[in-house]
């Protein structure tokens, strides 16, 4: 029910895409330099001196019989650096580009040949070079490959994958809800791979029709598992390449009732593997033997609501398994005391430390420089709308240590801030692997984006010139309000206000209040350009807009597991009374709030947000744009909505009470509801459904449906032109901007 913020932010601003570039560096494994692509070809910088050394040239990517260099999507090095291995020629699979070609240059003899030369073209996913770099393994078609990179001789290691039987990579929904893409990996001498099979052979297929590229209508069918239907049985095996032998993991728990969302090597011959059950309320890390399949659980996280999966982040790959101490260490993160914090735990299980004590949540780990002992990571212990950078100890000092109870000890989780907590807002790290150097990157609300390279942990910037200290440009331009809200439910939210160009706060100005309320993202920080509607064509502001934005409990803020979880089994009912009781305030505060022009709109979950806010208080919200947006909740995938709702077989009636189609009996001021007719996430029979309960009790309305547009709404020439030309029209129509 999600709109992924990926998406959201680059239609927002450019800065996301700056962030993305920083936290994308490909540093060398020693921390003293990174590489990037230059001109065609690979170079090296050392961050201290910015001196680059060229390591690979345009004119080497150029293949025989060609003129023209290949164009790389990514690329890596195998550990020794004799060989680049270059992604190029890709394609979309779902939401990103995971297929194509595959392309290795031997650094010594100058020799560029392409991977998997008698498969398809383009069908290569998630090529790896072996830790020796002799072979490589990759994907095509669902089914695993090894090549030997001296004479490229091809093995074929499964052969049973089909659109619904996949091995190597995954289905659907696990891509979409767990960041599950890449499915397979190298043991560390590189004997072995171990990869996942999904079997979604069961799960029914929802059927979207093409009815626009030829005479007659295609059908694209999707495996899709909708909420109440029973999760793809999911396995883990390993082969031996020896002798192509392969072992299933003896992993205890009915496959349909578990899911397995993370797997790594843990030694020569050994895995580790989370495993959580249907509701995700339980967490296990799992021992698998590699050679017998054997497995034993070590450690289990429980939650009455849901476990994360190790991480803040749940897009894309959202954490994975950090050991320490030569291995005798796991660094974890749970919620388990009521904030997100990062826990040591022992091999064994048996013993776990508290390394981040405190009332506040951690955001994301980053860095771990194990040598000087501690922990890098982003919070903010004081205003969720900020993000800084501290460090903790791993290991404390011998008097700072304290026992709390048998097999638990906690440090005394001393945070050092290494960020100026002068500069007020978002600040963002690439930090190299040894802790010495990093990129960093700050914003605020009117502030746009700056950044500059560091040493750590001083926090000095390497070029003076360079620093932000020195390069900050403040926006005289932006006029938005920061506010905490507390409402007649006793509950404290944060909000913004932008308001518009020559305010005068004795007339009155129409609203428009961007929405999103799910689990899955947040709208208020102290970050820049986040403020400004990306599908308005004009300027709100300079048209006499108040645009505004409130965060609701369940949005995933650094407020404590409380504030997050407190939606569980209340999506539709407990974040849809928070922001109309917050905007109740808001108008309560400010005169200039016109109430006969207040407009509400969002995507995806925000869609779904539009559609509760206009259908179950009216009173409040006269004008409404709904984009993609679920109508019933028993519509949407398993995973997801399982993960904050429970099982429709347990508790229905909650789903029912959460969903738009249940109050849309109640509208009374404008909707515009839009939907692209191949959204393979949020499926056009959600608009339909809805469509027809509007129609039964004759309320009129506004639809725009977008044919074989995904849930971007991108596709096709002309798209996002005219969605914002109706959008903008439809606003300016039913909520007529300019002061009164």
């Amino acid at each position: 029910m999600k709109i992924r913020l990926i998406t959201l932010i680059l239609m927002l601003v450019g800065f996301f895409q700056f962030a993305v570039a920083q936290r994308g560096i490909n540093w060398l494994s020693d921390g003293t330099a990174y590489t990037k692509q230059q001109e065609g070809g690979i170079v090296k910088l050392d961050p201290m001196t910015n001196v680059s050394t060229v390591l690979v040239k345009k004119e080497q990517l150029i293949p025989e019989g060609s003129y023209k260099a290949l164009s790389m999507q990514s690329y890596s090095f195998s550990n020794d650096f004799s060989k680049l291995l270059l992604f190029t020629n890709t394609a979309k699979v779902w939401r990103l580009n995971t297929r194509g070609d595959y392309w290795l240059l031997d650094l010594l003899s100058g020799k560029l040949s392409k991977l998997g030369s008698s498969l398809p073209v383009q069908s290569l996913m998630f090529a790896k070079l072996s830790p020796n770099g002799k072979k490589a393994a990759y994907v095509s078609e669902h089914n695993l490959f090894v090549e030997d990179l001296d004479n490229h001789a091809i093995q074929q290691l499964t052969k049973d994958g089909t659109r619904k039987f996949i091995n190597g990579t995954f289905d659907w929904v696990y891509e979409e809800e767990f960041g599950c893409r890449d499915g397979f990996r190298w043991s560390p001498d590189g004997s072995k791979i171990a990869f996942w099979q999904v079997d979604a052979t069961q799960i029914r297929d929802y059927y979207m029709l093409n009815t626009t590229d030829s005479n007659y209508s295609r059908v694209i069918p999707v495996e899709y598992p909708k909420v109440g239907e029973s999760p793809s049985p999911v396995r883990i095996g390993v082969i031996n390449l020896a002798d192509a032998s392969l072992k299933w993991m003896k992993i205890d728990g009915d496959p349909q009732q578990h899911y397995l969302p993370r797997m790594a090597w843990s030694g020569p011959n050994e895995l580790v593997v989370q495993q959580l059950d249907r509701k995700q309320q339980e967490s296990k890390l799992i021992y698998c033997n590699a050679t017998d399949g054997s497995s034993n659980p070590f450690w289990t996280d429980r939650d009455k609501a849901w476990v994360d999966l190790n991480s803040a982040d749940i897009f894309g790959e959202p954490g994975g398994f950090d050991w320490i101490n030569n291995g005798k260490d796991l660094l974890w993160i749970s919620e388990k005391d009521g904030w997100r914090h990062i826990y040591k735990i022992s091999r064994d299980g048996k013993t776990e430390t508290l390394l981040t004590n405190g009332n506040y949540d951690i955001d994301v780990i980053k860095a771990i420089d194990e040598a000087n002992n501690y922990i890098y990571f982003t919070a903010s212990p004081n205003d969720p709308t900020n993000l800084y950078l501290y460090r903790v100890r791993i290991e404390a000092k011998k008097s700072s240590g304290s026992k709390t109870k048998a097999g638990k000890n906690q440090t005394d989780g001393s945070l050092e801030l290494l960020s100026d907590e002068s500069l007020k807002g978002n600040h963002d790290y690439s930090i190299s692997p040894t802790g010495k150097y990093a990129t960093h990157s700050f914003s605020n609300y009117n502030t746009p984006p700056v950044t500059e390279w560091i040493s750590l942990p001083n926090n000095k910037s390497l070029d003076a010139a360079k620093a932000i200290s020195a390069n900050i440009k403040i926006d005289d331009d932006v006029r938005v309000e920061y506010v905490k809200l507390l409402t007649e439910d006793s509950i404290s939210l944060d909000a913004w206000i932008n308001l518009p160009r020559n305010f005068d706060p004795s007339k009155k100005y129409p609203v428009v209040m961007y929405v999103y309320g799910e689990p899955a993202g947040a709208t208020v920080t102290n970050s820049y350009g986040g403020h400004n509607n990306y599908l308005y064509n004009g300027d709100m502001r300079q048209d006499g807009y108040i645009q505004v934005a409130i965060d609701n409990r369940g949005t995933p803020v650094l407020k404590g597991a409380a504030w997050r979880k407190s939606i569980y089994r209340k999506i539709g009912i407990v974040n849809i009374r928070d922001m109309a009781m917050g905007f109740k305030k808001l108008m309560e505060s400010r005169p200039y709030f016109d109430s006969s022009r207040v407009a509400v709109w969002g995507w995806s979950g925000g869609g779904s947000s539009t559609l509760n806010l206009m259908f179950q208080y009216p009173q409040i919200f006269k004008t409404g744009i709904a984009i993609a947006a679920v109508g019933n909740q028993l519509f949407y995938d398993n995973i997801y909505q399982e993960r904050y709702m429970g099982l429709p077989q347990e508790n229905k009636a909650d789903f029912v009470k959460g969903s738009p189609i249940t109050y849309a009996k109640n509208l009374q001021g404008n909707l515009l509801y839009i939907h692209g007719t191949g959204d393979d996430n949020v499926h056009y029979d959600n608009a339909e459904v809805l469509l027809n309960e509007l129609i039964k009790y004759n309320k009129q309305f506004q639809f725009m449906a977008y044919p074989n547009r995904t849930h971007n709404i991108s596709e096709g020439a002309g798209t996002r032109q005219h969605l914002s030309a109706l959008y903008t029209a439809y606003l300016k129509r039913n909520c007529p901007p300019g002061a009164r």
